[in-house]
C-alpha cells in the first residue's frame, strides 16, 4: 500500500519536538489527539483511560485509546490492536530534532526521543492512511501507553475491556521494522535499605556500624559468586542465563549516603534489577542478592557486638514470555514484513516491552521496530528508511486478508 512518507516524517518531527518524559505525558497526549483528528479520526473515537489512577507513582494522564470501526469487506473481522508508548526517558528533555539526509538527529546534547515518538508516528500515520485511502480493515484499537520507560505501568494497568478485546496486537518499540519480536525477558526490580550505626569516624569508629561497608561486602560476594552482570549457571543446553545490575546508591530519595567523611555511615539505600528469559531464574538471581546483603550485615559489628540490619524488597516488573512461531499473530507479522520488502528476523528481546504485559493480559503481541537507534543515549538517531518501512508495515498488517 502506498503511504505518504513526507506526511509521516512531518508528524514524527512534530512529535519529537514535544517534551513528554515518563510520567509527564499530558502534552504529547494532547498533540497526538490533535494529529489524529487532523488525520480524520472523529473526536468521539479518542479517549483517555484512568490507568494513571492505578499506577503507584505520579502520572499526569492515562493511556490514550482510539477506536476505529471496521470498513468494507473486513468490517466484521475480529478486532486487532496497534500499540506503542508515548513517554520518553528523562534524558530526552530539551531535545531538538533536525533532519540530516535520511536520518533525524539531535542538535541538543540530550537523547532524541525516537524511543518512542517513532511508534507514535507510525500509529497516527496508520489511522490517517486508512481514512485517506478508505482502505478495508477490521475493527482496530490504537493504544498509546504511558510510563513504559519507568516500569511498563500503562500496559500493566490497562483494562482489557477498554480495548475492545482484540484477538492480537502489534507493538512498535525499537530497532528495525523487520524485527519480529515474539518473546522477552522477565525482571525483578529490588531495593535494599542498609541500617548501620553512626559514630565519629575519628574519635570512636569502633562504636559505629558502617552501612557502606555492608554494601561493599555484599556486592563483592555477589560478584565472586557470578551473580553480577551476565549471569550463567550450568553448562551446555541446561545452562541458565540472565543478567543483573546494581543501580543508584543513595541515602534514599536522592539524598547522599552519608553527609560527611568523619561520620560512620548509618544508612544506605541501593536499587537494582535481575532479568532472565527463565521465569524462575531471575527470581534466583534476586535471591542471591538478598542472601548476600543479609550475610554481609551480620559480618559488620561494633565493639558492643551489635551488627547491621537490612530490609530487602523485590517486586516483579514484568514476566517473561515466548510465543510459538505458529500463532496467527506471528504468521501475520512474518507475512507482512515480507510483503513490504523486509526479511523477517524472528527473535526475543533482552529488555522488557509493553508486550510482556499484553501477553499476560491474554492478547498475543508481536513487537516491531520503527527506525530507532542508540536509544537512551545522546547519540540517538532515527533511520527514516526504517521508519517509512514501519509505517508501510502497519498499513499492510491492518489490511491483510
Amino acid at each position: 500500500m502506498p503511504v505518504d512518507h513526507q506526511a509521516a516524517t512531518d508528524r514524527l518531527m512534530r512529535f519529537l519536538s514535544v517534551e513528554g518524559i515518563t510520567g509527564q505525558e499530558a502534552a504529547i497526549g494532547r498533540e497526538l489527539t490533535a494529529a489524529l483528528k487532523e488525520g480524520g479520526v472523529p473526536a468521539k473515537a479518542i479517549r483517555l483511560d484512568d490507568a494513571n489512577t492505578r499506577i503507584p507513582v505520579p502520572t499526569e494522564t492515562g493511556n490514550l485509546i482510539v477506536d476505529l470501526p471496521g470498513r468494507g469487506a473486513l468490517h466484521n473481522q475480529p478486532r486487532i490492536m496497534f500499540m506503542t508508548h508515548m513517554d520518553t526517558v528523562p534524558l530526552c528533555a530539551g531535545a531538538k530534532p533536525k533532519k540530516s539526509g535520511r536520518k533525524i538527529v539531535n542538535s541538543a546534547k540530550t537523547a532524541l526521543g525516537g524511543d518512542n515518538r517513532c511508534g507514535c508516528g507510525v500509529l497516527v500515520t496508520l489511522a490517517a492512511e486508512l481514512e485517506k485511502q478508505k482502505l478495508d480493515h477490521p475493527p482496530i484499537t490504537l493504544l498509546f501507553c504511558v510510563r513504559e520507560e519507568s516500569g511498563l505501568y500503562g500496559a500493566r494497568h490497562v483494562k482489557l475491556d477498554e480495548l475492545g478485546k482484540p484477538v492480537m496486537a502489534f507493538n512498535y518499540d525499537g530497532g528495525s521494522a523487520s524485527n519480529v519480536v515474539i518473546g522477552a525477558v522477565g525482571a525483578d526490580r529490588w531495593t535494599v535499605e542498609i541500617f548501620g550505626r553512626a559514630s565519629h569516624a575519628g574519635g570512636a569508629p569502633e562504636r559505629g556500624i558502617s552501612s557502606t561497608m555492608i554494601m561493599a561486602l555484599a556486592l563483592a560476594d555477589v560478584k565472586a559468586g557470578g551473580w553480577f552482570g551476565k549471569v550463567v549457571k550450568g553448562k551446555g543446553a541446561s545452562a541458565r542465563m540472565g543478567t543483573s545490575n546494581v543501580g543508584p546508591v543513595t541515602g534514599g530519595e536522592g539524598r547522599p549516603a552519608g553527609d560527611a567523611t568523619n561520620v560512620v555511615t548509618d544508612y544506605v539505600h541501593v536499587r537494582g534489577e535481575s532479568r532472565s528469559h527463565d521465569g524462575k531464574f531471575f527470581k534466583e538471581i534476586t535471591k542471591a542478592y538478598k542472601t548476600a546483603f543479609e550475610r554481609a550485615a551480620k559480618k559488620v559489628t561494633n565493639t558492643l557486638g551489635k551488627s547491621g540490619k537490612v530490609k530487602f524488597k523485590a517486586e516483579t516488573d514484568y514476566y517473561p514470555f515466548r510465543m510459538k512461531d505458529n500463532l496467527p499473530v506471528v504468521k501475520r507479522a512474518i507475512e507482512a514484513v515480507s510483503a513490504v520488502g523486509g526479511t523477517p528476523n524472528v527473535r526475543a528481546a533482552n529488555g522488557g516491552l509493553d508486550a510482556n504485559w499484553m501477553v499476560r493480559h491474554g492478547v498475543p503481541t508481536v513487537t516491531f521496530g520503527a527506525g530507532q537507534n542508540e536509544a537512551h543515549t545522546i547519540d540517538e538517531w532515527i533511520n527514516l528508511d526504517e521508519y517509512d518501512r514501519a509505517c508501510a508495515l502497519a498499513v499492510q498488517l491492518a489490511t491483510m486478508r
